[in-house]
């Protein structure tokens, strides 16, 4: 069997979109696991987007723990004989799938963003070396963990219709030693780079913090009102907020149109946003990385680019 598991849902229903596909292929059944409340809606939903199968979890642990949740896990996989293992890689996630390949002595394949049968083998593809190289692995045996990054699979389209079985479980889970004594959540500026379908995006190439007014006023006029964001305007200069950093080791987008200003391309950048629909970089130096990217390019100051480009757009949209 293939077995699905994220701590988020977005997450969830895309990689159920490759779960279903690997699970039809090699005439396995697909099941995912919620673990948490009582969730049926939620459950129903996952049958909706592929799922064959949905275990329901109740337990009494109030935050995350990959001690807890692996053990849960594990037993989950020896009662069901689940061969393969989707996990949503984000940083529970990560955690997650590492301490259960060392529980159950799977392989574990981290950030795929690819997943294909070759010579009736499981085999995945990930890239290495910040982006400039793909591996393509393969499990030599049973079970094996993949990871998952958002916006790596399209999910299915929801069928309401879709019939699935529901098995609700309650597993006595030893308690570990470790404690979670406060949960602080992260000051967030509301903004969500992930899901944007359009995103104007920052660079080296801006002079001041309040430059940026030029790059927002862009997002306001395209109705994206998305502002993302190199390395070093959030690591290092710190003008925006790590919520709008786009990068191999910031967010990860695939937005209809992404618009680099001021962006040199570096290979890291590159890996957060190479996914998008259409890419277009504005940048004075013809010979930027970042065109060799891009699907159109404009060759020109962004202070003179943007408010231009900004303008003939209110002419045209009205």
């Amino acid at each position: 069997m293939v077995l699905v598991y994220s701590d988020n849902k977005n997450l969830t229903i895309e990689i159920l979109s490759k779960g279903s596909e690997l699970a039809r292929e090699i005439g396995e059944k697909l099941i995912t696991v919620i673990i948490g409340k009582n969730d049926e809606k939620l459950a129903d939903e996952y049958i909706s987007y592929g799922s064959d199968e949905v275990y329901i979890v109740e337990n009494e642990i109030e935050f995350f723990k990959s001690e807890e949740f692996s053990e849960i896990l594990e037993k989950i996989i020896k009662e069901t004989s689940n061969n393969y293992i989707l996990i949503g890689s984000n940083k529970n996630g990560k955690e997650l799938a590492s301490r259960l390949a060392g529980k159950i002595d799977a392989g574990c394949i981290i950030d795929c963003s690819n997943i294909y049968l070759k010579d009736k083998k499981v085999t995945a593809e990930r890239t290495v070396y910040s982006g400039n190289a793909i591996a393509i692995e393969q499990f030599n045996s049973t079970p094996g963990i993949l990871t998952v990054s958002s916006k790596v699979f399209d999910p299915l389209k929801k069928d309401e219709k879709r019939k699935g079985n529901i098995v609700k479980k309650k597993y006595d889970i030893e308690e570990t030693s470790s404690k979670i004594i406060k949960v602080k959540e992260m000051q967030s500026e509301s903004v969500n780079v992930e899901d944007a379908e359009i995103i104007v995006s920052c660079g080296r190439g801006f002079k001041n913090k309040e430059d940026i007014k030029f790059a927002n006023n862009l997002a306001d006029t395209l109705k994206g009102k998305t502002i993302g964001c190199s390395r070093p305007i959030a690591a290092d200069l710190k003008w925006l907020s790590e919520d709008h950093w786009i990068g191999l080791s910031g967010h990860k987008v695939k937005p209809k149109l992404y618009i680099a200003a001021g962006i040199s391309g570096q290979i890291q950048h590159i890996a957060g946003m190479r996914d998008s629909g259409i890419i277009v970089a504005i940048n004075k130096d013809p010979e930027a990385l970042i065109f060799k990217s891009a699907d159109y390019g404009i060759v020109g100051d962004l202070y003179e680019v943007l408010p231009k480009l900004a303008t003939a757009l209110k002419n045209k949209i009205g």
